[in-house]
Parts: C-alpha cells; structure tokens; sequence
C-alpha cells in the first residue's frame, strides 16, 4: 500500500493532481482512494490531496503516515512534513522549496516549477511535471496509464502540451 501527500498553496493543481493518479491507478486495476483539504483562502493558502493505492482493499480511507509527500511550497514542506514515515519518500520542489531539514533520509530535489516554465511556458503545468517525477521514481502506476489519465482530465487543447509536461517530470529525475 502506498500513501501519498501532495502538498503546496492553492492554485498550484495539486488536487487535480490527486484525482489524475488515483484515476490512473484504478484504471491499472488497483484500488484508489483520494481526498483533499485545502485553507480558506483557496488560492495561495495551502493545499494537499492526498492519495492511497494498494493492490488489496483499503480498509481506512486516510493517508496517516505517508510513504511519500510532495512538497512544492516551503510552507507545504514545515505544514505537512512531520508524518512521513522516517524511510519515505520526500520530492521537492527546489524551485519554491529552500530548506529541507536533516532528518529526512529520502529526498529528490527536482525544481519542478522551474521545468514547467522552461519547458512549457507557464507554472500552471508544474503539477503535471510533478506527476512525471512521481511515476519515475516510485514506479506507483506506469507512465503509460498516468499518461491516459491526465489526457482524460485536462481542458481540451492542452493535451500535448500536458503530455510535454509529464515526460518532462519523467525524464528529469
């Protein structure tokens, strides 16, 4: 079972985020649960979703003690960061994200953002870069089946340049 966070400020996609893996994980045939918590300010406040897979039934429907975080905000990162299990995952956005403290083992600093504005021309497609890194590195759903899943969710007209964006996130890990 793997129970992820995806953590940043409103705005960023991260709950669209969620829902595109839980939606490519269920269409690989596992189970998938997603949910999302977000600040009353919406956008610029933080924001996480949060994502369980597993291969058998889950049987609580909350992330308790993360094997991986996404943090793509400092603040996400000191918010949200506590409860990674001491052998999990932590990936970065080095582009937003300036101090990492020591006791976390396991981290990918990948200036997720940065690859979105280079690559793509706008910040709005770092959440999708962030999928890329995610598949690569955890191997939690294949690229093929992450890929379908965000063509079915993104608007009409970006479907190539969304699909940039995860080979993006793939490749540069």
């Amino acid at each position: 079972m793997m129970e992820i966070r995806l953590s940043g400020s409103g705005g960023q996609g991260l709950i669209l985020a969620g829902i595109i893996l839980a939606e490519a994980a269920i269409d690989e045939g596992k189970e998938a649960i997603q949910s999302q918590s977000y600040g009353p300010e919406a956008r610029g406040g933080s924001s996480k979703s949060e994502v369980i897979i597993s291969d058998k039934r889950i049987h609580y429907p909350k992330v308790t003690k993360p094997n991986l975080l996404l943090a793509m905000t400092q603040e996400a990162l000191n918010k949200y960061g506590a409860d990674l299990q001491d052998d999990g995952l932590l990936i970065v956005d080095s582009t937003l994200v300036r101090e990492v403290p020591q006791r976390f083992k396991n981290v990918h600093s990948v200036p997720i953002t940065q690859l979105a504005k280079e690559t793509c021309g706008r910040e709005l497609f770092a959440n999708i870069v962030a999928l890329g890194t995610i598949v690569k590195l955890t191997g939690v759903v294949s690229l093929g089946a992450m890929e379908k899943a965000v063509l079915a969710r993104v608007p009409k007209g970006t479907e190539n340049m969304n699909k940039l964006a995860l080979q993006t996130g793939y490749q540069k890990v």
